[in-house]
């Protein structure tokens, strides 16, 4: 199965020249490996041509952010399968067999993910997508091996391969026909949460969403934004907002917009107590370019709505801070 790694980058000299070596040694005798370049400023284009002469560069125009970075680097490929990598990530021996045997066994997988472990930490699971991740009722994201701030450390419970409603854009493995299909990244997102937008959409497809258990990654994390990043904060407050509206079926969108809008009112004096006041900013912003963008979102909804998307999990944060469940394997 032809297959391409495409890596976007955005003046990343330091985490290609850190990452790029694993990916090619452990990659380049099954796939095409790919730099996605969003109009950097730095020498990162030429020291990849310098460096790896066997990489490829796609050159942006502009920095779009990861949607419309991606959707403007994949329309110039041919390979069957995509897969979306992060260029803090670090690959291991065989891991990407696992993922195009997946592929090729089982032609109604849309997307998939391998582990994702911590490179700080290597025993743990990583904040970015873990072993796969789910929305409760009211659209928080977690995963399996990561609620909220809670990792777990990997002791091959999650080895299987098991279908998810979420597969991590970090490293992000995505069949060409079903990512063009599903209308590919929605580029209003910029960044953060826009993979859970695309796997929605592609389960509503009909199509399956995998964790690859035998497939294993390390994810340095935060390198483009750390988690405390005032603008983190606001993407990913804005972003679950537009992902509910854009994709939640009938009426139920409403009662859920209205709860999650008080528990995003009851976090954002959380950070004023706690004197970040940057970051309760964000979050009124965040509310504020939600409300301005609504009309549109709702235009959308004829074709994006579907399903609902929840595991069996009526509330994370019920069950994380108030029944004290911090493993995935004591939800259930």
């Amino acid at each position: 199965m032809k297959t391409a790694i495409v890596i976007l980058n955005w003046n990343g000299k330091k985490l290609l020249q850190e990452f790029l070596p694993s990916v090619i040694k452990h990659s380049a005798h099954l796939a095409s490996i790919y730099v996605a370049d969003n109009a950097s400023t730095d020498a990162s284009v030429s020291f990849v041509q310098a460096e790896f002469p066997q990489v490829k560069i796609i050159q942006n125009t502009s920095n779009g952010g990861y949607a419309k970075g991606y959707n403007d680097a994949l329309q110039h490929l041919e390979e069957e399968l995509f897969i979306l990598m992060n260029s803090d990530i670090e690959t291991t021996p065989g891991w990407l067999e696992p993922m195009i045997k997946a592929f090729e066994s089982d032609k109604n997988l849309g997307a998939a993910q391998p582990k994702l472990l911590d490179l700080k930490k290597k025993n743990h699971f990583e904040y970015a997508g873990a072993a796969g991740g789910f929305l409760d009722s009211l659209g928080y994201p977690f995963c399996r091996g990561r609620i909220f701030d809670t990792c777990e450390e990997d002791a091959g419970q999650y080895d299987d391969t098991t279908e998810l409603f979420w597969a991590s854009g970090a490293c992000l493995a995505v069949r060409k026909s079903v990512f063009w299909e599903a209308g590919a990244l929605d580029e209003n997102f910029f960044a953060h949460q826009e993979e859970i937008d695309l796997c929605w959409r592609i389960k509503n497809l009909g199509y399956s969403i995998q964790c690859i258990g035998k497939s294993t990654v390390f994810h340095l994390g935060g390198a483009t934004l750390e988690q405390m990043n005032p603008k983190k904060t606001y993407l990913n407050f804005r972003n679950n907002l537009m992902l509910l509206l854009k994709n939640v079926a009938g009426f139920k969108v409403y009662p859920i917009l209205f709860t999650r809008m008080c528990l995003d009112g009851i976090a954002a004096f959380k950070f004023l107590a706690e004197g970040k006041l940057k970051h309760f900013t964000a979050v009124l912003q965040a509310h504020f370019n939600f409300y301005a963008q609504t009309p549109k979102l709702l235009k959308t909804r004829s074709h994006t709505a579907g399903s609902g998307p929840y595991a069996k999990v009526k509330s994370i944060v019920w069950a994380y801070f108030i029944r004290q469940k911090k493993h995935y394997t004591d939800l259930f």
